[in-house]
């Protein structure tokens, strides 16, 4: 089972994190299955951009992302080139590493 570092995080995960996952989970399932409240304003469905992470390592041992995802990216604050939507973003067999960057395009955050 793949591993997912998360990178210390100030509200989310002051520590960072270590959880390990089955292959096939999308990396928002994960983080919320193991206690890491990150945003997902339209419950995973590819409609927003507050569930957006950076992936520090292990990119290329995930699903690729669809047009869809891309053009959503293209509006989430602090974009860099290995950013993925977390909802859209499935877990192979390797590790890997992300973080969550402090803030989403949201004024107010969801309590879901």
């Amino acid at each position: 089972m793949p591993k997912i570092t998360v990178l210390p995080h100030v509200e989310l995960a002051p520590e960072g994190a270590e959880i390990t996952v089955p292959t096939g989970t999308t990396i928002c399932e994960a983080l919320l299955e193991n206690g890491i409240a990150i945003e997902h304003a339209c419950d995973m469905s590819c409609a927003c951009t507050t569930c957006h992470v950076v992936v520090r390592k292990g990119l290329e041992s995930l699903n690729e992302s669809t047009e869809e995802e891309d053009d959503l990216l293209d509006k989430a604050w602090g974009l860099e080139m290995q950013s993925r939507l977390s909802c859209q973003t499935i877990l192979a067999q390797e590790d890997v590493t992300v973080e969550i960057p402090r803030y989403t395009i949201n004024h107010a955050k969801e309590n879901h």
